[in-house]
């Protein structure tokens, strides 16, 4: 029996997620659900307020996807999905899906792993988790107390958290390998190549590095910038690190294997 027969996609939606020690990913929109699918997720529930739209958005941007969403996905009335979620997608589509385990950190690496030090905003976050999953970095893991699944990170993201591992950790417990920390003092990017082992950190919005980072740094990089602008928003930093890391790369590099669902 599906949790639709059970007693409808909407309190299907209200038992997955009161559950005592419910982990459910909120999956907000369209195309959150798309990459989710792509890349693994274990999707427990998907509802949209219009089917035969859903799929025919399917058909034209995820044809790979539209047998499989056209067995998954539930109806439900709009009314409906906006007392399930804050702020209803407008595309009409929601889903939950699992939450995969801690991923491992003493694996070999062919790609960066971007460390976030301390982020504090939810948007930047999940900005960082969606062009390091473009760029096809190994992961990235951040610091301090903000959760990297936070909602409003995932949101953000659009479904890429299942494209790479993302996570949260000390500094002490960082992964090996050379520590490139992203620094306005630190020597020009330009003149250096970095390792496709490297972990790139970025300080936060506000407070740039923690002196733990700092400490464990290898090196201090700096970012090309014009005189008198005083920073760049922390995803273009990931972004322009990152491009510097690819442009040194074959062209039609192989992109890392994604992550299955269990982990």
């Amino acid at each position: 029996m599906t949790p639709q027969e059970a007693g409808g996609a909407a309190a299907a939606w209200q038992r997955l997620t009161e559950q005592p020690g419910a982990a459910a990913v909120h999956l907000d929109g369209f195309h959150a659900l798309k990459h989710a699918l792509r890349f693994g997720a274990a999707v427990r529930l998907a509802v949209t307020t219009d089917r035969a739209a859903t799929l025919a958005l399917a058909a034209e941007l995820a044809p790979d996807l539209t047998a499989r969403l056209d067995t998954l996905l539930a109806p439900v009335a709009p009314e409906e999905l906006a007392r399930l979620v804050a702020r209803p997608h407008p595309t009409g589509v929601a889903a939950l899906a699992a939450r995969p385990p801690e991923p491992r950190r003493d694996q070999p690496r062919t790609a960066p792993l971007v460390v976030l030090d301390n982020p504090r905003h939810l948007g930047n976050t999940g900005a960082v988790i969606r062009l390091a999953a473009g760029a096809g970095a190994a992961g990235v893991l951040t610091t301090g107390t903000v959760d990297p699944w936070n909602p409003g990170v995932v949101r953000a993201a659009a479904g890429l958290h299942y494209a790479l591992p993302v996570a949260r950790c000390e500094v002490a417990d960082l992964p090996p390998g050379p520590l490139l920390a992203l620094d306005p003092e630190g020597d020009d990017i330009r003149e250096l190549v970095v390792p496709d082992d490297a972990l790139l950190a970025f300080g936060s919005e506000r407070h740039g590095l923690g002196s733990a980072v700092r400490a464990r740094a290898d090196q201090l990089v700096s970012l090309p910038m014009r005189p008198q602008v005083s920073s760049y928003n922390l995803a273009t930093s990931v972004s322009m690190a990152l491009y510097h890391w690819l442009a040194a790369q074959p062209r039609r590099r192989a992109a890392p294997e994604s992550p299955s669902p269990a982990g």
